[in-house]
């Protein structure tokens, strides 16, 4: 019964999302290779606390300041688009209410973390920072460096990172409806979104929820891209 299940829902995936399956493979094991380089940065390399500790790093190395400043995150969030559009050429016909609705959410919360990244501009202010030549312009360029951080840790990335949590529980919950992807890849994600629907910049344990979530977000992956290779092929 279970392989005639599988066999029905496969069947109700257009052939024509193959490339997407492909592509959102790839881009799920990009991801999951960049996941331990992140949590390696931010364990070997933490972000400095203040702005002129920033520009200071941003003016020895200037690779590690935009590394300290999340700009793999950047890069991710481009994976994410690919990789929630192949889940949701998989699973629109399982559930197209919830699975539209998901993606929506998605997309909205993805599109808000790109302006919350202020890796280049703290790198340009960092540059005006070092050619200043007098107090009163590195004061305005500190109060500046300020506000980018602040926006970093604001609403949008707030807004960007709970909806994509919950966008996951919604997706996760799908799969469990559908036998195309297995139970453990669905209850990964259950687990995933719950642990990061408190966001990083919730003090010390909004950092512990988010390193936890990379732990089943990463087996997630995994899962997750070789069940799309396999859909590529049939």
């Amino acid at each position: 019964m279970k392989a005639m299940k599988q066999a029905t829902d496969a069947q109700t995936i257009d052939s024509a999302w193959k490339p997407i399956f492909k592509i959102g493979g790839v881009a799920a094991l990009l991801m999951a290779l960049i996941i331990p380089i992140e949590s390696f940065i931010f364990i070997a390399y933490p972000p400095p606390s203040t702005v002129i500790d920033f520009f200071t790093l941003f003016q020895k190395n200037w690779f590690t300041g935009l590394l300290d400043r999340d700009i793999l995150l950047v890069i991710n969030n481009v994976f994410l688009i690919l990789i929630y559009l192949a889940l949701y050429a998989a699973l629109v016909q399982t559930n197209k209410s919830f699975m539209t609705i998901g993606l929506a959410l998605s997309f909205i919360g993805i599109a808000t973390y790109f302006p919350s990244n202020t890796a280049f501009e703290m790198l340009s202010l960092s540059n005006q920072y070092a050619a200043a030549t007098t107090e009163a312009q590195r004061t305005a360029l500190l109060a500046s460096g300020q506000s980018m951080l602040a926006i970093y840790s604001g609403t949008a990335f707030d807004v960007y990172y709970v909806l994509n949590a919950i966008a996951l529980l919604i997706f996760s919950i799908v799969m469990l409806r559908s036998n195309i992807f297995s139970k453990a890849n669905a209850y990964l994600g259950i687990a995933a979104g719950i642990l990061m629907i408190i966001p990083s910049t919730a003090g010390t344990i909004g950092i512990y929820f988010s390193l936890l979530s990379l732990i089943p977000w990463f087996v997630w992956l995994i899962l997750f891209a070789r069940k799309l290779f396999q859909l590529a092929r049939e």
